[in-house]
């Protein structure tokens, strides 16, 4: 992974702010947009008896009085006020309509100054309780908050109220009524008269259970909650905003329907769950939006949501409100996905990042073409390097800043699920990179997202990740893991994702992971194993096992932690739970084996236990084997630039390895351009070089050939259960031989669960060895060669053994008969009882 500079996406204010003149211009806009304010004036000093009540909350008669007191803006003498009607109340009710008792003392409909001076500085957390209409002494009062409206008039069934400017955008007035009647309001701008619905009218979109459920860290469901979305409410439709901010004073939306000015639309915060809520009618699918946050020092800032489910194109950074209509097609692929567990079942993975793998291409259009060559190749699954929003391209989307957001360089949430429902259709497997162990500092996303730190611990020496610039979460903190396990759910129900490979699981287990002494303080144990993350890991797993059957999880950890594909209630050795992964990449059969297939032929020898040292821990996890995008950038050379010798030699020694990767015990992985040994590094700015496949490029046949070998070792892979049926257990591999140093050959039997064996046979040397002997079970009356590396067509000498060949009654390497092979130079042969 890559450290990421700071973000240039664009300040809102700065970008899409408009001036108020252009609110002339609104007329045919949708009601609820509004004129961005000038600068809020300071509303006048209000006597300090009436500063400690809200108007509505009045009960007694004296405190009618003092209420009424209060000096307003923009109104006149405080006696004409009590004594006459204001502008905009009504001296009798409508026809039908029944006056209040005589006793009960009318109240002033106008905001006390606390009220006024919160909603101004965006620091209330009760906006609904002031504003809107309300049920009060004398009636209905209604509020309206509408920086630079020139006038409003509300609008029900046989009642029409102007009501009186009270100055700095609020307007009120008391109207004797008995109920709260549905409303709507007629808002009138410089040049323009818009009717809208009262935002403020609105009871809490968020039910009780989800409150308790966010409030516990166990919402699975969590983006159903949080977010934007459209919806309905009391026959209005709009879009309920809900975000997690416990540290705020204050928060606003803001968006392109109120001209990036928040002022006008503050959330409720509802509780102790530190969410903030509102509903704003009028808003529909693909809206710009983001949160203005009051933090605790009084400055504001502005968010994209952490839930968004749908973003503009980087380097912009806003919010875009998603209602998805796709209609899936897949419903076989899922019926038949948890048929078999992941690691009994045969996998193997095209590894591929979208937006380079052919450069351009969409969503749609990259369904169009990459379903039809992963399933041609015979791959079992691809999976694609992080697919979640990303400010900067050059981190290849392991810093995310939008997690449950699909990037928007490629198309929509629906375009993307195209994509996998297309692939499903095509018999493939999705799998997707997720990075749960940290996150960028750009200042419109997670970091300190609502004044403190949040997201992140709060301890400095545990927040900032030292390899990369970034911030750790906390996993102790139970909404922050909730919103992890919750993300992990999402994308494999609403996306219907297959498996998900976790990043640096090993940067998450270890309190000290690249930290000096002294820059890290060690567990409640004493211990160095960060308990948190153990904790979440275990949890998700758990999570995502419980709700989606079918799917594998698959762990990204480089270490010997003990247990990470155990199941999560039974204890190791160490006295930790499994952390319940399905599967983990091997990242010690990697190093290993490609250090041994860069050493020239001649020194192999003295390094041959660095290709059989794997099959020691072999089953001590179930093991993914990776060639991934991490060994082919940076200075560490493409798979076939990695082997010694000549352009012959190098190609021969690609196709050897890969034959010897498909036999040995575990699922494969292979990144894009290696299929067909390409030459160069990779690099996110272009992608494969899929010019060498050109039939008018000269060697193009031997990149072909290459690709070919590919396809077949696929193809008699998925054909033989030797060779994934029994991938962790031990009963599923017997040595041949594994000492022949000396030679430069290993062999060793795969077996099925009927024990029915392919022999396999890998040759790394430049020579030919004829009458080569190898011990053999006698039960089986002959050998066929399914496979040979060296074979012409893929570009090899084709030393092949063409006739079966049967088994002599001489014993050898421990076993009662053996038989006599040629072996081909740097290749790898496979074969089956005929």
């Amino acid at each position: 992974m890559t450290p990421r500079p700071p973000s240039s996406g664009p300040d809102p204010k700065k970008t899409t702010g408009k001036k108020t003149a252009q609110a002339k211009k609104t007329a045919g806009k949708k009601t609820s947009e509004v004129r961005k304010p000038a600068q809020a004036r300071k509303p006048a000093q209000a006597k300090k008896t009436a500063q400690a009540k809200k108007t509505s909350e009045v009960k007694e008669p004296a405190e009618v009085k003092k209420t009424s007191e209060v000096k307003k803006p923009a109104v006149g003498k405080a006696a004409e006020a009590r004594q006459a009607p204001r502008k905009g109340t009504v001296p009798s009710p409508p026809a039908g309509v029944e006056a209040p008792a005589a006793a009960e003392v009318a109240v002033s409909p106008a905001l006390g100054a606390g009220d006024r001076e919160r909603l101004l500085a965006g620091t209330h957390h009760d906006p609904h309780s002031v504003l809107g209409a309300h049920r009060v002494p004398g009636g209905v009062a209604f509020r309206v908050f509408r920086p630079h409206a020139r006038a409003v008039t509300v609008l029900s069934t046989g009642l029409r109220v102007e009501l009186h400017d009270d100055g700095d955008g609020f307007f009120s007035a008391l109207v004797p009524l008995d109920e709260v009647p549905a409303h709507r309001l007629l808002v009138a701008y410089e040049g323009t008269v818009l009717e809208a619905e009262d935002p403020y009218r609105f009871l809490p979109t968020l039910g009780e259970l989800d409150l308790h459920l966010i409030g516990e860290g166990r919402h699975e469901e969590l983006w159903r909650a949080l977010g934007a979305h459209p919806t309905t409410q009391d026959g209005v439709a709009g879009t309920r905003f809900a975000v997690w901010a416990p540290n705020a004073r204050g928060v606003r939306v803001a968006g392109g329907f109120n001209f990036w000015d928040g002022t006008a639309h503050p959330m409720r915060s509802l509780g102790s769950t530190g969410v903030w809520e509102l509903f704003l009618p009028g808003i529909g699918a693909g809206e710009l939006y983001k949160y203005e946050i009051t933090r605790p020092d009084g400055s504001r800032t502005f968010r994209a949501d952490p839930l968004a489910r749908r973003t503009e194109v980087p380097p912009a950074t806003s919010s875009v409100v998603h209602a998805s209509d796709y209609t899936w097609g897949d419903e076989e692929w899922l019926a038949r996905r948890a048929d078999a567990p992941a690691h009994e079942a045969p996998m193997s993975v095209y590894e591929v990042h979208l937006p380079s793998w052919r450069p351009g291409l969409s969503y749609r259009e990259l369904a169009e073409q990459l379903p039809a060559y992963v399933a041609d190749l015979g791959f079992t699954h691809v999976e694609l390097m992080p697919v979640a929003e990303h400010p900067f391209g050059g981190s290849w989307g392991y810093q995310v800043t939008g997690f449950y957001a699909p990037t928007a360089r490629l198309g929509d949430p629906d375009d993307f699920k195209y994509l996998v429902d297309r692939l499903h259709q095509a018999g493939i497997g999705v799998l997707m990179d997720w990075v749960p162990a940290h996150f960028p500092r750009d200042d419109w996303a997670l970091a300190e997202f609502d004044g403190r730190p949040l997201y992140e611990h709060s301890d400095p020496l545990r927040a900032a990740h030292p390899d990369w610039g970034t911030l750790e979460f906390d996993f102790g903190r139970r909404e922050v893991r909730n919103f992890l396990v919750a993300n992990a759910v999402y994308w494999c129900e609403e996306f219907h994702i297959d498996g998900l490979r976790v990043d640096a699981v090993a940067s998450m287990l270890y309190l000290d992971y690249s930290r000096e002494p002294g820059q890290w303080t060690p567990n409640e144990h004493g211990g160095r194993e960060n308990l948190d993350a153990v904790a979440f890991l275990q949890e998700m797993n758990a999570t995502v096992y419980r709700r989606v059957p079918g799917v594998v999880t698959v762990a990204e950890e480089s270490t010997a932690w003990d247990g990470v594909t155990r199941a999560t209630h039974h204890k190791g050795p160490s006295g930790f739970g499994g952390l319940g992964f399905g599967l983990k990449w091997n990242m010690g059969w990697m190093h290993d084996s490609l250090a041994y297939m860069s050493h020239e032929p001649v020194h192999r020898t003295y390094h041959h236990d660095e290709l059989t040292f794997s099959m020691v821990y072999a089953y001590s996890e179930n093991y993914v084997l990776p060639i991934s995008h991490d060994e082919v950038v940076h200075g560490k050379k493409s798979l076939v630039s990695k082997m010694p010798g000549d352009w012959w030699q190098q190609r021969a020694n690609e196709r050897a390895y890969l034959g010897y990767m498909w036999a040995h015990p575990g699922k494969q992985l292979l990144f894009m351009g290696q299929e067909f040994a390409q030459g160069a590094e990779w690099s996110e700015a272009h992608g494969p070089d899929w010019w060498l496949l050109d039939p008018e490029y000269g060697a193009s046949a031997d990149h072909r050939g290459v690709r070919d070998l590919v396809r077949d070792l696929n193809s008699v892979y998925r054909a033989t259960p030797a060779l994934w049926q029994r991938d962790t257990h031990p009963s599923g591999f017997a040595w041949v031989v594994g000492d022949a140093a000396e030679d430069d050959v290993l062999a060793f039997l795969r077996l099925d669960a009927d024990g029915t064996p392919l022999l396999a046979v890998s040759h790394f040397a430049p020579v030919v060895r004829s009458d080569y002997r190898l011990g053999v079970p006698d039960d089986v009356p002959a050998w066929h060669e399914v496979l040979n590396t060296d074979a012409a067509r893929y570009g090899g000498g084709d030393v092949v053994n063409p006739d079966p060949v049967k088994p002599e009654p001489q014993g050898w390497h421990g076993r009662p008969a053996s038989i006599r092979l040629t072996l081909p130079p740097l290749a790898t042969v496979w074969l089956r009882p005929a």
